[in-house]
């Protein structure tokens, strides 16, 4: 009798089992579909949060900021004709940009490092070394406790040393996307935010370089032509620079990343000098990223994209003409030319710094350029006219 009882105990058990085992199953399912539920429904929040703290223009009037870094670090001497979005306190947040890219220089971080900290410092606290901020986080990058006293987050040279000396230990910063390496630093609830920043920030550390403290505009005037030139915005008030070949006006206005319409290469140009501008013109419209190696500049990887130098590097390189990697030493090669005689082919540097020029382009002849302007921006077409005053070197590789 007992062996019957613990039979039909254990045939009744087993069923029992499985049922409680199926619904343990079913409740942690709905548990963890809830779970990941609420996980996208905070991420897409975020995404919200993000984008509506973002400014999705990121157009910048790199002749206004030049104007702006001049008209503060001159003390009211020279005076700003125009606002530069996104400096809406010019006297607090130009002095904190300054600070940053002195302490950069002082630390030997190239000006890649010094657009990434102005930009994490633009996003944290607008360039402004505030008292406040989210939790105990204070001052230009908004540091939290771990990275020093009080006092110590609210120096900007200190913050800024801080900033830098962490950034330099990130592995291959120099070729991440500046909103990445930034992210590594800061690790932001809003990692996408450091991007649109980058414009200004650059058009900052360019204008700083350029800009000695207590100067004004007399004696800036070739180093600002230089950085105007840069950025393809004309210069106000120049001369006509026509040559015979032409500066290029008559191509009328030039859509960015597009060929002008009715411009050839020289049938009369060496075949090297005709394969290294058929390849740098093949790759207009392409986006421009600082340090790219240019290797596949139509593809997704952003390391592989141009930058003004990589894609003279590999235009000649194609051609089977070696050069290096950098302005500064491209311009030390080829033949130095003068520019009332340029050829298509030649090099044209401008943006003169310490190290060098810092950037450049090829001359396509007919007053036209075809370059990698800066980030922000796609290779595109410039017309020797908006060049010509910022022009500091001329090389040809190819007689």
């Amino acid at each position: 009798m007992n062996r019957r009882r613990a039979l039909l105990t254990a045939g009744l058990g087993m069923p029992l089992i499985f049922i409680v085992l199926v619904i343990v199953l079913a409740t942690a399912a709905v548990a963890a579909l809830g779970r990941d539920q609420q996980a996208r429904l905070n991420n897409q929040t975020a995404q919200k949060t993000a984008c509506s703290r973002n400014d999705t223009d990121t157009t910048v009037d790199t002749a206004a900021v030049t104007e702006q870094v001049q008209a503060v670090l001159s003390g009211g001497r020279a005076k700003a004709s125009t606002s530069a979005k996104g400096l809406d306190r010019p006297q607090e947040q130009i002095p904190n940009a300054k600070i940053i890219r002195e302490e950069g220089d002082a630390m030997r971080v190239p000006p890649r490092g010094q657009v990434i900290a102005i930009a994490t410092a633009l996003q944290e606290s607008r360039l402004r070394n505030l008292d406040h901020g989210d939790r105990d986080s204070l001052g230009l990058f908004q540091q939290r406790p771990s990275w020093g006293t009080r006092e110590q987050r609210q120096d900007p040279r200190y913050a800024s040393r801080k900033f830098y000396s962490r950034l330099l230990k990130v592995g291959r910063w120099q070729q991440l996307p500046l909103t990445e390496a930034a992210q590594k630093v800061q690790r932001s609830g809003f990692p996408d935010a450091y991007a649109q920043w980058e414009p200004l920030a650059t058009a900052l550390q360019h204008a700083l370089t350029n800009t000695p403290p207590g100067e004004g505009n007399g004696q800036q005037a070739t180093d600002a032509a230089a950085l105007v030139a840069l950025f393809g915005k004309k210069p106000c008030g120049r001369t006509d620079t026509s040559q015979d070949e032409g500066d290029g006006s008559e191509f009328g206005k030039v859509p960015a990343g597009s060929r002008p319409g009715g411009y050839q290469i020289p049938a009369d140009a060496p075949p090297q000098v005709r394969t290294a501008l058929r390849w740098a013109l093949d790759q207009l419209g392409t986006p421009y990223q600082w340090g790219g190696t240019c290797t596949n500049p139509h593809g997704k990887n952003p390391t592989e994209r141009c930058d003004c130098s990589s894609l003279m590097q590999r235009a000649y390189g194609v051609a089977g003409v070696k050069l290096t990697r950098t302005t500064y030493t491209q311009v030390n090669e080829g033949r130095s030319v003068s520019t009332d005689a340029l050829k298509p082919g030649d090099l044209l540097f401008t943006h003169d710094g310490p190290k060098g020029p810092g950037h450049v382009g090829m001359y396509m002849g007919r007053g036209l350029i075809v370059h990698a302007p800066q980030t922000g921006d796609v290779v595109r077409v410039t017309k020797l006219a908006a060049w010509k005053r910022g022009i500091v070197a001329a090389r040809r590789f190819i007689d």
